[in-house]
């Protein structure tokens, strides 16, 4: 029942249960809202990115939707997980192997992340392998961008502190822009998302190059 449910939009499935459907929205706060757009573009996204997470790692989830997906996708295996979102290390509790590390700092309540001098200390002192980094928008002229500068610094730091830095983004959110600049293509290692690149995006990602994935590569385990 919930997943004929689910497949027509009237809800989605979470930990422990479901959540209201798109038609339920103005009762929802603005995290689910997003979280209930492109839900199956999400999990694409996840499901590719899984191919890149070994036991015994360690790693990082950035706030947002398509890291909450994750994170809830994510097998039960030993390894080192940091969050700066509440919620994601929440989701992680179902897990029994990995350990949890929560970042500390000042919480948005619209995207579950946080932010401030908190959580940029405690970022400078821990070595981060892999870092799965979530971003608003992406144009070729302005790079990847968010809309808010205390996150802005957030996802610079993991730019420049992790080992592999892989960016999650579903297709919609090429051509938009906003205000603060996280970083360009040759910031990145890895771009995951939910299907074939606008050709002179795919072409400036093998120029860098940055490997992505499309659709019809989800079930290969390489690049």
């Amino acid at each position: 029942d919930l997943e004929k449910l689910e497949q027509d939009g009237e809800i989605v499935r979470i930990r422990g249960g479901a959540m209201a459907g798109a038609s339920h929205s103005r009762t929802e706060s603005k995290f689910e809202t997003r979280m209930l757009s492109h839900i199956q573009e999400k999990r694409i996204i996840a499901q590719k990115a899984l191919d890149l997470i070994e036991p015994g790692s360690y790693v990082l989830l950035d706030a947002g939707s398509s890291n909450l997906v994750l994170a809830q996708m994510l097998p039960d295996i030993e390894m080192n997980i940091f969050t700066t979102a509440p919620n994601i290390a929440l989701e992680l509790t179902r897990l029994v192997n990995p350990t949890i590390h929560m970042c500390g700092g000042t919480l948005n309540r619209s995207n579950q992340a946080v932010s401030g001098p908190s959580t940029l200390d405690m970022l400078r002192e821990i070595n981060i392998a892999t870092a799965f980094i979530g971003v608003s928008g992406f144009t070729i002229e302005s790079g990847f961008c968010c809309g808010k500068e205390e996150e802005r610094q957030v996802k610079r730091l993991l730019l420049e502190k992790a080992k592999r830095r892989i960016i999650l983004m579903d297709r919609t959110k090429i051509g938009m822009i906003f205000p603060y600049k996280i970083g360009d293509f040759d910031q990145v290692d890895y771009l995951i998302t939910d299907g074939e690149l606008p050709e002179d995006v795919a072409a400036l990602a093998r120029k860098k190059p940055v490997p992505y994935r499309d659709v019809a590569e989800i079930e290969r385990p390489h690049f």
